[in-house]
């Protein structure tokens, strides 16, 4: 114990041995205490005499600098020499704001009270009184007698006089620097002479050794019989605890013994049958994967198939579960690393051939015979291949039957024009090279079997078109409504997971209540829930069974796992497909694809109509539509627009490429009618005598059949031959025509008829007839009023009955208008009605001119009443000469315009005529100063106006007529 390094041969001091130290003279090894100095201090600190001693490294180590000062602010605060602080330190520097104000308890620091330590000094009171006991039991070892620490002392002096080297804990003599330290080789040198010396010295340390030996062996027993009591109570406890030791290795064993005769009894064979059901489970599970391993290594054959047959739905269903699996239940497969990619790039081709397949049916569908009844071509094969286009978003394949259609347009076209051509014998082949050519060649009858022709396959094209599309729509439809419902479903699920949340939650609170096991009636609820989900899926009728093969249940979870959820639906062509839940599109864009599919038909429509109006617009290059007469032009323009009404009844869109060839074809029609049937009037008016016409009995029906709300050109009626008449009966009244007049009713009529047939130029022919009824108005007023017919037709003067014939025609023209107003009218939309303002301005402009004409005549006769009463003189023979010759002038003036004229007129434009005579008369007798005062001369004048008066009257239609001759005499004065 004594030549162990690990153990120090001098007690260490600590709180439990302090008996062993010395005491220490407390003015030994003590530094001075120093007084803190200020911060500036103002006197020098420290010894007195300190200054004075020279600089010395031993003494000048323990004085004070300034490098020792380490004060903060409450050192110099607190200051002990000052005899009183400083009132303005803060003030002087932080400002006079700054006050000392009392710290506030902080509100997260509780009031601490005796009740705190309540419960801790409950809790301690038990181990105190334990603590008690012990005390009383064992008293504490810290009273000893002087003896006892005499000796101590004696001991530790004996300790000191070993030298320090042999207390380090590294002490080692293996060690050169410390063995030469306790052994010095001077000792042991013996040359020289010297031997005698050296032994004693040998000996001397030998003996040296040995007492330090012995001080140190006097101390470890003087320390071993201080603690004998404790040693040999260590001693026995050992003893004890072995035995203890040897009791419990000898029960374990026991145990053990009786634990593996337990195991071997009850636990063995229970064990190896779980052992055996968990190998089976595992042998199932190994034969499971190796079956999915079998079927997924038959995939690429049997897509091999599918495609072979051009199931391309079924293929890419295969295709997506087969990833699956790869992904989930067969991930990590060595032999399988290469089947995903191989299946992503035959899926890329599937990708491409359902487009080449597509592109091919497309063609065969559109370029069948138009003659073949069936609408729809391959319907379930179109069916498949769009449900395969929408399970791999491939949406351009609406681009490829556009594209086609617009070939098949073309062809269509292009195959009437050859078959037509080929019927035409007239037509050489090898004269005529080019198609449009050949075609241009065609009359009329033959253009319009061609026209119709080609419409009429459109129609069949635009109707195949449609049933297509149809059924594309139809299955987009399918899908979104698959979606939808499933949407919907998902949310009804979730809603039924929630409530079965609350409802197990109510169960167990009421399980907890009864006092049941909670794991148990969990057990059951997961059993029924298990037992509903299997009876589901035996009912289910696109669920396939287990194989009867199979080992135990976990193959048809494994194989449901992978499958996928599907849905019937019905295509309106009497086709059922499965849906299958990986569609990828969305509602919008389903949405998008069908709204798409809707303006395809349109697009199809828009294309009948260009290629129509191309094929119109080629063979209108030699003018040959502008040639066309009324009755053509008619029946070319029905026809236009019958094709018109049928591709939007059948598209459900007006196309207006077509309509509006039509209308710049009816726009040319419309300008060159009006122009021949303005010429023609023209013609009529400058070849015109203005003499009265007879009425050929066809103008009679004409108007007769206006009267009867029939505006329309009537049918020459067979039989025998009707004298004309001499006047136009319209409606009772009679009208003294000339011929341009009853042209020019038929001409409005012809007007009136074309917009019945070509409803488009409505607004225009409204316009060309108003024109054409300004110009006849016009050109008759330059005619007969300015008298232009003297130069154009020859005519010597213009008579009386010229001007009263010319205004009985306006009078015919203007009954007209309003029946051409209503037909017109009848005809626009209610946003044209501005432009029946062009008949009213007619009206206005008849009614002005039938005025004219009726003033030129009373002008006529003023003149003949300011010539012939110029020269009248009162005197004998009564009646005067010129009273007869102005009779003899309104006789001839009754005689031209009363057969012309309705008598109303006759006797409005006498009335008139008499008031010019009478101011003539009485500016004739105020100039011959012939009053009314019973005279010779008074009697005479009397006489006259008698005659006069007597002789008109005496005319046709004008006995009662008042003529009131009593205002040619002048008031009295």
């Amino acid at each position: 114990m004594a030549s162990s390094h690990s153990s120090s041969p001098v007690p260490q001091g600590s709180s439990s041995d302090v008996f062993f130290k010395k005491e220490v003279d407390p003015t030994k090894h003590i530094r001075p205490v120093q007084s803190l100095p200020d911060v500036c201090p103002k006197e020098p600190t420290g010894d007195s005499n300190s200054l004075c001693v020279a600089p010395s490294l031993v003494t000048d180590q323990h004085r004070w600098t300034i490098y020792h000062s380490k004060v903060n602010l409450p050192a110099a605060l607190n200051d002990p020499r000052l005899a009183k602080r400083e009132s303005d330190f803060f003030t002087k520097t932080w400002g006079l704001d700054f006050v000392d104000t009392e710290v506030i308890p902080s509100f997260y620091l509780p009031q601490i009270s005796k009740e705190h330590f309540t419960v801790y000094q409950q809790e301690i009171s038990q181990r105190e009184k334990i603590h008690e006991r012990c005390k009383n039991i064992c008293p504490p070892k810290n009273t000893f007698d002087r003896t006892l620490l005499h000796t101590h002392d004696k001991s530790r002096t004996d300790l000191e006089q070993v030298p320090k080297i042999f207390m380090k804990p590294d002490f080692a003599l293996d060690d050169s620097l410390t063995f030469n330290s306790v052994l010095p080789w001077s000792h042991f040198n013996t040359a020289g002479g010297k031997g005698n010396r050296d032994a004693a010295s040998s000996k001397l340390l030998q003996e040296k050794l040995s007492h330090y030996l012995d001080i140190v062996e006097v101390n470890i027993a003087h320390q071993i019989s201080l603690r004998s009591e404790a040693f040999f109570h260590a001693m026995t406890s050992q003893h004890e605890l072995q035995d203890y030791l040897k009791k419990t290795s000898q029960a374990v064993k026991m145990l053990r013994d009786k634990i593996a005769q337990i195991d071997k009894v009850m636990c063995e064979g229970s064990l190896h049958i779980l052992r055996l059901a968990l190998t089976r489970n595992n042998c199932v599970k190994v034969y499971n994967k190796l079956k999915l391993m079998a079927t997924v290594h038959q995939t690429q054959p049997t897509v091999q198939v599918l495609l072979s047959t051009s199931e391309f739905v079924g293929a890419l269903d295969l295709i997506a579960t087969t990833q699956e699996v790869l992904q989930q239940e067969l991930q990590g497969i060595h032999s399988f690393r290469h089947l995903g990619s191989q299946l992503c790039e035959l899926e890329k081709l599937i990708d491409k051939m359902m487009i080449a397949e597509f592109s091919t049916y497309s063609h065969r569908d559109l370029n069948r015979p138009l003659e073949d009844d069936c609408q729809i071509l391959e319907e379930e094969r179109l069916v498949s291949l769009v449900f395969g286009l929408l399970k791999q978003r491939k949406l351009n394949f609406l681009e490829i039957y556009s594209e086609e259609m617009i070939l098949t347009a073309k062809n269509i076209i292009k195959q009437c024009v050859i078959n037509k051509v080929s019927q035409i014998e007239e037509i050489d082949a090898d004269v005529v090279v080019k198609l449009a050519d050949q075609m241009r060649m065609l009359n009329f009858p033959q253009w319009f079997d061609l026209l119709k022709d080609i419409f009429s396959k459109f129609i069949i094209f635009l109707q195949r078109v449609k049933a297509t599309l149809n059924i594309i729509h139809s299955v987009v439809l399918s899908v979104l409504d698959k979606n939808q419902r499933t949407r919907e479903l998902e949310e009804i699920s979730q809603q039924k997971n929630a409530a079965k949340d609350n409802s197990l939650d109510t169960e167990v609170a009421y399980l907890i209540h009864e006092g049941m096991f909670i794991s148990d009636a969990f057990s059951e609820s997961e059993l029924t829930i298990a037992v509903d989900t299997a009876s589901q899926r035996n009912i289910s009728p696109n669920s396939e069974p287990c194989s009867s093969d199979s080992v135990s249940e976990p193959e048809c979870t494994t194989d449901s796992s992978s499958s996928k959820e599907q849905t019937s639906s019905a295509i309106p062509g009497g086709v059922d497909i499965i849906i299958n839940e990986d569609m990828k599109l969305t509602d919008l864009e389903l949405g998008k694809l069908a709204n798409n599919i809707q303006e395809l038909l349109f697009s199809a429509s828009d294309i009948c109509h260009d290629r129509a109006v191309k094929f119109l617009t080629s063979r209108a290059k030699d003018g040959f539509l502008e040639k066309l007469n009324s009755t053509e032009f008619i029946t070319l323009s029905r026809l236009m627009e019958t094709f018109i009404l049928d591709t939007e009844q059948i598209c459900g869109r007006k196309s207006m490429s077509l309509l509006g060839a039509l209308q710049s074809q009816a726009n040319k029609f419309v300008n060159r009618f009006h122009e021949e049937r303005k010429t023609k009037l023209s013609l009529l008016l400058d070849n015109e005598r203005w003499k009265q016409a007879d009425v050929p009995a066809e103008f009679q029906d004409l108007v007769d059949s206006i009267s009867d709300g029939k505006i329309a050109l009537p049918e020459k009626k067979s039989g025998e031959e009707r004298k004309p008449a001499e006047v136009l009966i319209v409606e009772g009244q009679q009208y003294a025509v000339v011929g341009t007049v009853l042209l020019l009713i038929r001409i409005i009529l012809e007007y009136c008829q074309c917009v019945d047939n070509i409803p488009s130029v409505t607004t225009d022919m409204l316009t060309r007839l108003s024109d054409l009824l300004k110009y006849f108005n016009s050109r008759s007023c330059q005619l007969v009023l300015g008298a232009g017919a003297l130069q154009v037709v020859g005519l010597k003067t213009i008579t009386t009955k010229n001007l009263a014939l010319s205004s009985r025609c306006l009078q015919l023209i203007v009954h007209y208008i309003p029946v051409i107003r209503a037909h017109f009218e009848a005809r626009l939309q209610s946003k044209q009605y501005s432009m029946l303002k062009h008949f009213d301005h007619i009206t206005k402009d008849y009614h002005d001119h039938i005025a004219e004409i009726s003033a030129k005549l009373v002008a006529i006769m003023d003149s003949l009443f300011d010539k012939l009463l110029s020269k009248y003189e009162v005197k004998a023979p009564v009646p005067s000469a010129c009273f007869r010759n102005i009779c003899k002038q309104m006789a001839k003036m009754h005689e031209a315009i009363f057969d012309l004229l309705p008598e109303e007129q006759t006797q409005m434009l006498f009335l008139r005529i008499n008031a010019s005579y009478k101011l003539h008369l009485k500016k004739q007798l105020s100039h011959l100063n012939v009053i009314n005062d019973g005279g010779p001369q008074n009697g005479l004048v009397t006489a006259d106006v008698a005659f006069y008066t007597g002789n008109l009257q005496a005319l046709k239609g004008l006995k009662d007529l008042d003529l009131n001759m009593s205002e040619i005499w002048e008031q009295k004065r």
